[in-house]
């Protein structure tokens, strides 16, 4: 029903991935597979809806329809049996600005927020931009899986520990965090009255076989200290279109950001974003379905192919995103000399692991999401630059 395999030309399309490589990597002629957005059709089911409302022709000022939040809370209660009210929804031009935003009203200058790299590393200025105080409480890695460490979290928080920002699933490790994963961290935060900030944005793409568990679900409790960032953006190539949703159970945490929100003048939004995100949520169960099992497939490729042809790049299993954290510790090189050869020499331009802060040395993020046919090309362009390392 839906081909995953047709390709689709983004050149000349303002398209950051495609027609910014010069500028991100020095030169055109690279397959990109870097910044987190995908290669595939947008589905009809949100693109005739657009096109019934472009067909208007008027777009004025526009308001949320009801619809709008019963396609959210319809689709969080199906695929995660969370029940959100309405009134805990509130909009957000991007989850980014969000979690900027949370930084603002939550805490205050000089006081410090948590986060566990390596992680998505605009959490990195969203701290310091700020004049909070950024601390690091590194991922641990054993036999290539990745885990929080909770007892060193423990002994790092103090009075001024005001927030957490937590990465659920995680990117760039792909991990899906566990429901007993996710209690040794809420216990901590309850015990210290610490607010969680949990970017779920990659929530829709847990690959099958594994479950997410959005953190405000671990019980009401958790729920109060509890703010989560979702959106159809990466689920369904959206990120255009700018329409988020930040939910706070809290109402006092709520008042608080819808305050800081609207003394900013950001909670407007376009009417596409609002027109997509609906058809999206409404009609996206069986595309999600089919998306995630040639996105597994596109990972089963890659993992197999280095196995196979090149067992000095260890892919890093996600259980989530379509991302693959690849382990090219076995090259010997710096972080710059891997992106200089993956660059120049291979033809790929990929996020270098340093990018997401301590812990990333040595490894490279690789965006799958994109026809197999270019999958299978990056490889083997890879696998020949590889074989001519001396």
């Amino acid at each position: 029903m839906w081909n995953f395999d047709e390709e689709i030309g983004r050149e000349d399309s303002d398209s950051v991935k495609y027609d910014l490589r010069y500028e991100k990597f020095g030169k055109k002629d690279i397959i990109p597979m870097w910044i987190a957005d995908m290669d595939f059709r947008t589905p009809g089911f949100i693109t005739e809806k657009l096109q019934e409302r472009l067909d208007h022709e008027i777009y004025g000022y526009f308001f949320r329809s009801p619809k709008y939040y019963d396609s959210i809370i319809s689709w969080l209660k199906t695929r995660y049996d969370w029940s959100v009210e309405r009134d805990h929804i509130c909009f957000s031009p991007g989850t980014v600005p969000a979690i900027n935003l949370c930084t603002l009203t939550f805490t205050r200058p000089g006081e410090s927020i948590i986060v566990q790299p390596p992680v998505y590393y605009p959490f990195f200025s969203a701290v310091e931009s700020h004049g909070r105080q950024l601390i690091y409480n590194q991922l641990r890695e054993k036999d290539g899986k990745w885990t929080m460490d909770i007892e060193s979290l423990s002994s790092m928080i103090t009075p001024g520990t005001k927030m957490i920002i937590l990465c659920n699933p995680h990117n760039p490790v792909g991990r899906a965090w566990s429901r007993d994963e996710l209690m040794e961290l809420a216990r901590i935060c309850i015990k210290n009255r610490i607010i969680i900030l949990s970017d779920e944005i990659h929530c829709d793409l847990t690959l099958p076989g594994y479950r997410h568990t959005p953190f405000a679900t671990l019980s009401d409790e958790i729920a109060d200290i509890t703010v989560i960032c979702i959106a159809p953006s990466k689920t369904f190539n959206l990120a255009g279109l700018s329409t988020s949703s930040v939910i706070i159970s809290n109402p006092v945490l709520r008042k608080y950001f819808m305050h800081k929100m609207d003394s900013l003048h950001t909670g407007n939004g376009n009417i596409f974003g609002s027109i997509a995100s609906t058809a999206a949520y409404s009609g996206g169960h069986e595309w999600l379905d089919a998306l995630t099992a040639y996105l597994e497939g596109n990972i089963n490729y890659v993992t197999d192919y280095c196995r196979e042809l090149i067992p000095e790049i260890i892919p890093v299993r996600p259980e989530a995103t379509y991302m693959l954290w690849l382990d090219c510790r076995k090259l010997g090189m710096t972080g710059k000399e891997l992106r200089e050869f993956f660059v120049n020499r291979a033809g790929v331009g990929m996020n270098e692991g340093s990018e997401f802060g301590p812990g990333g040395e040595g490894f490279m993020r690789m965006n799958v999401a994109m026809p197999r046919s270019r999958v299978e090309k990056a490889m083997q362009q890879i696998e020949k630059a590889v074989s001519h390392i001396p």
